[in-house]
């Protein structure tokens, strides 16, 4: 009787055992919600992104007539250059979005230089505000 049960105490142990290890490799194998390679896109595209919107609002602030228009109201434009690093992503975005905005609009002519002024002048205080409430 006791050999009968330890051969019935050992074969549910072995059957224990096999389902476990079964069940945690058949879970590996499941797909999760977002592969790596979509993390590994998005992260990318983010950093293009920002790329792309820290170049828009540097653009704007490296013509002749914003670095005059800057120094004229004593901002200093390397200042607020190192600054646009430190804004977050939303930040860098709507900033880059009136930049591209300022730019067109220069290009058109519908700008005076006092318009460029104001604008230059409200980029610079928010570049430079952001920065300091962090």
């Amino acid at each position: 009787m006791k050999v009968r049960t330890r051969m019935c105490l050992g074969l549910l142990l072995v059957t224990g055992l096999t389902i476990g290890v079964s069940q945690s490799v058949l879970g590996q194998e499941k797909e999760h919600a977002i592969s790596p390679q979509e993390l590994r896109n998005a992260d990318q595209k983010a950093s293009t992104d920002r790329q792309a919107n820290e170049a828009a609002i540097r653009e704007l602030l490296s013509t002749k007539q914003s670095q005059k228009d800057l120094n004229s109201s004593g901002t200093d434009c390397t200042t607020v250059n190192r600054a646009i690093s430190q804004l977050s992503d939303e930040e860098a975005a709507r900033l880059a979005a009136q930049s591209r905005v300022v730019q067109k609009d220069i290009a058109a002519g519908n700008f005076t230089d006092r318009d460029l002024l104001i604008v230059l002048l409200c980029i610079a205080a928010l570049v430079l505000i952001i920065v300091a409430v962090r």
